[in-house]
Parts: structure tokens; sequence; C-alpha cells
């Protein structure tokens, strides 16, 4: 990436679902997991997920969570420790890394009515504060939902993102905006403006398997 010393071979991964050991993912120097790395958050899908996370070769690993990762909602600090020191793990914090400056954030649009998820922020104010938090001078923005319009039709063709995160990157201008959540965009990248938008998801809307891990360096 442009602005640091050397050239920076960043991997982008999103919502395995509990299915990372079958995942292709590429050597590089940074590997970045946008959320909705378990099923529903349990200790032993999350254990797992940190010992396959721990075993491969990428110097640093940032990881975010994501609405099925209901543990790290109802219980983050107990949640945490089964992570470990597989990964740098971030909720609405950031990271400086090799000269990038990273943030991430597990919130997404919440657009239905299930109790079962976690992470959703509705439109309007609480969406505004949530994405507030995101500072400016970012190289990557971390986050499980995407924008309003940018890679977030579902299978219906309803566009699901959040205006308010949209306005926000609009505002904070990251280099590179990573998410997952709707798994119909997953593959697929686009640059608007400054900004290069990446929707990471692997899986596609049925739950099967159907992409690798993505390259941008």
């Amino acid at each position: 990436m442009k602005g640091t010393e050397k050239a920076m071979k960043v991997i982008y991964v999103s919502d395995t679902h509990g299915g990372h050991d079958f995942v292709k993912v590429p050597e590089g120097d940074i590997l970045i997991h946008a959320g909705d790395f378990s099923g529903m958050g349990r200790e032993q899908d999350v254990r797992s997920f940190a010992e396959w996370i721990r075993k491969l070769p990428h110097k640093h690993k940032i990881v975010i969570a994501g609405n099925h990762d209901v543990s790290f909602a109802r219980m983050p600090e107990l949640a945490r420790t089964w992570l470990g020191d597989s990964c740098t793990y971030l909720e609405n914090s950031g990271v400086e890394i090799e000269g990038l400056k990273i943030w991430g954030s597990p919130h997404h649009s919440f657009f239905d009515n299930s109790g079962t998820w976690v992470f959703g922020v509705r439109a309007g104010q609480e969406a505004e504060e949530a994405w507030a938090k995101i500072p400016e001078g970012l190289d990557i923005l971390l986050t499980h939902g995407g924008p309003a319009g940018i890679l977030d039709y579902d299978s219906s063709g309803n566009r699901t993102g959040c205006n308010q995160l949209l306005n926000a990157v609009k505002k904070v201008k990251p280099k590179v905006h990573v998410f997952g959540h709707i798994h119909e965009q997953g593959g697929k990248s686009e640059k608007v403006g400054e900004t290069l938008f990446i929707n990471a998801a692997v899986l596609d809307e049925n739950y099967r398997l159907v992409r690798g891990a993505m390259v941008i360096e």
C-alpha cells in the first residue's frame, strides 16, 4: 500500500462461520478477518478459530467480531480470553502496524428483528453515534457491515448497508474499507472516491464456501 516504506501484502477474509479450516488463505504480511468467524460464538468454536489463525504464517493478524459472534457482545471479557494471543482483536479501537493505521468495529446495519444477532445499530442517531468513533487518517477501516449502496445487495436485491456509515467513510476517507456480512457480494471490490471498498465474505447466501481470501498489495 502507498504511504509505507515497503509494499505490504494484506489478506482479507470474512464470514467464515466456523469453516475456517477449509478456506484458502494466501501468504502475506497482514491477515484481516472482518467478523463472523464462528457460528454462534460458542467457546469451542472460538477456540478452534484461534488455533487456526495462530498457525497461519502471517506476521500480523487482525480480527473483529460480527453479528454471529454472540459471546463477544454478551460476555466480552471471557470471549476475548478464548482468542488468547492468536490475533489482535479490535472492537471500536485501532492499531498501527508497520506504518499502517487500522481501526475496527463489529457493528452493522440492523435490518431485521432477530433477537439472536448482536452488534446491530439502527438507522439514525444510534448509527451516527457508533460511526462517530471512527478516526481520520486511516489506511484500513474494518467493519462487519458495509455502507449503503456499496456491495450491499442481498439475494432479494435489497440494499442492506448503513447510510450513516457511508457518511462517516466519506468524511474520514480511509484508503481501504473492508467488511463482510452480506455474503452475496463477497469477493468483490469497488473504488469510490478515495476509498477502495472490499466485501471479503467467503461464503454464499446458503453458507457454502465459494471463494478464498482476497489479496491487496
